[in-house]
């Protein structure tokens, strides 16, 4: 298997974790401010994050540090209101 196959793999699985975990918020199936969307957001920007580093794209490279970054407060917020 060659690594862009590879790498369109993983991001059409980083896509697919992004899209369908909005998807759930939306039909309030997953919590916004829960753990596991939180999680499923961060895996799926990560993956996207991977696939962009064989096929780069600056604009795309950013938005998926953000949405990382986004996830990553989340998961902050969410183990720091469960502490309290």
């Amino acid at each position: 298997m060659s690594i862009e196959l590879l790498a369109n793999i993983i991001g059409l699985i980083g896509t697919a974790l992004v899209v369908g975990t909005y998807f759930l918020m939306q039909l309030n199936k997953l919590d916004p401010k829960g753990l596991r969307f939180n999680l499923l957001n961060l895996c799926g920007a990560t993956f996207l994050l991977i696939s962009l580093l064989v096929h780069f794209n600056l604009a795309s490279f950013i938005i998926e540090v953000f949405w990382i970054a986004a996830s990553l407060i989340g998961i902050y917020n969410y183990w720091r209101s469960k502490r309290a």
